[in-house]
């Protein structure tokens, strides 16, 4: 019976592969283990390609401007790891900044400032680029950017400033006496063209005050535009007298211009002589100086208004209400308590009261007019006090 059981033999006859053996250890393939690359060995070997390397000349970095032989930027940096994969990262340190002479792989970026070695202009004429910057502007380009709206109320505020010239040529012509009389020149109406509160002074004067004095300073602060000013040789007591006879001259036109015409007007129309001008030459005297300590008034606390902001809004609006503010609670005040002291908080009755003092009018105020002066030289003093201390406060940057 066994011999009928096939054996595994028997049934792959066919194949002719010879029988298979037994395997043994001895007869299995030998397998060498394939060494992993060291990380830190290949750190090292890069290391030492990089110190072979010949390292660039280290120029002088005391070079003045670059182009000249020094500080050379080179375009190549040093990266150094802060952090690593290898062992002792608890005592890996990262170099991540380093004084340019310490430098070993070049100067990255070295910056001298070069100080101006040419001749400068006169100390007069860097004063006259400021005072030309803001009065050209009115008429001229490549100034001072004033608003059409600013230009627009100046010419109608000039023209409405003359309008008594106009009446006193019409009275001429016409040969009308009552028109003549009425816009002639006299006590009144000289003290009317230049401290009247009603339109002139009340409306006209204040507002054109205000859109000057506007961004005047407080532009200059928030722009960084002092800057330009004080890096170049001028000191801020030009820089502040500079703004000041700006804003002075400007009004000037207004009040004073108009005045001057006004009173030569009237003498070329009615053909007066010399023994006209002796008589009122004195009153129109008394009206130019009123005339001027209104300016320097209007001037020295609109400039402190503005130089203790950064905008425009803030100094315009805060003018028109110091000016008419004050005359109206003074006003309110006197009609309950029947003391005029208290107009000595507003500027505008301090130059009134001066003014009428000067022009030998009736006075409307029961107190002296030596108080009204007093008072009119420490609010200028005050605001002359704040300008300064504002503009010397004025950011410096040289970047």
């Amino acid at each position: 019976m066994e011999d009928d059981i096939p054996s595994v033999d028997d049934l792959f006859a066919g194949d002719d592969s010879p029988p298979s053996e037994p395997i043994s250890e001895e007869s299995l393939p030998i397998t060498e283990s394939i060494p992993q690359p060291n990380v830190d060995d290949k750190i090292e070997s890069l290391m030492a390609v990089e110190q072979a390397s010949p390292q660039p000349d280290i120029l002088p970095a005391d070079a003045e401007f670059m182009g000249e032989k020094g500080g050379v930027v080179t375009g190549r940096g040093r990266m150094e790891a802060a952090f690593g994969t290898g062992d002792g990262d608890e005592t890996a340190t990262a170099q991540v900044a380093q004084v340019a002479s310490d430098a070993t792989a070049g100067t990255i970026f070295h910056q001298v400032y070069r100080p101006w070695r040419g001749k400068l202009n006169s100390r007069w004429v860097r004063n006259w680029a400021i005072l030309r910057y803001h009065i050209y502007g009115l008429f001229s380009k490549g100034h001072k950017p004033w608003p059409v709206m600013t230009k627009l109320v100046l010419f109608g505020v000039l023209i409405t400033s003359i309008g008594d010239l106009l009446m006193l040529t019409v009275g001429a012509a016409t040969g009308v006496e009552a028109i003549e009389r009425l816009a002639g020149i006299s006590r009144g109406n000289l003290y009317g063209h230049v401290l009247s509160f009603w339109f002139r002074n009340a409306c006209t004067y204040p507002i054109v005050t205000a859109l000057i004095i506007g961004g005047m300073i407080s532009e200059d602060r928030r722009n960084g535009t002092s800057a330009l000013y004080f890096s170049r040789p001028v000191n801020r007591r030009d820089y502040a007298a500079m703004k000041f006879l700006s804003v002075a001259a400007i009004l000037s036109v207004v009040v004073l211009f108009t005045l001057s015409a006004y009173y030569l007007g009237a003498i070329l129309v009615g053909g007066e002589g010399w023994s006209y001008v002796m008589d009122t030459g004195l009153l129109f005297l008394g009206a130019f100086i009123a005339g001027t300590l209104l300016v320097f008034t209007y001037t020295s606390i609109g400039l402190a208004l503005s130089s203790v902001s950064s905008g425009k809004f803030f100094p315009a609006v805060a003018f028109i209400g110091l000016i008419l503010g004050t005359k109206m609670v003074a006003f309110l005040i006197w009609a309950l308590f029947d003391s005029s002291a208290i107009y000595l908080i507003s500027p505008y009755d301090n130059l009134a009261h001066v003014g009428q003092w000067m022009l030998g009018l009736n006075h409307t105020y029961e107190h002296p007019a030596s108080w009204s002066l007093v008072m009119l030289i420490t609010m200028n003093a005050v605001s002359l006090y704040i300008l300064s201390a504002r503009v010397s406060s004025l950011e410096v940057t040289r970047e």
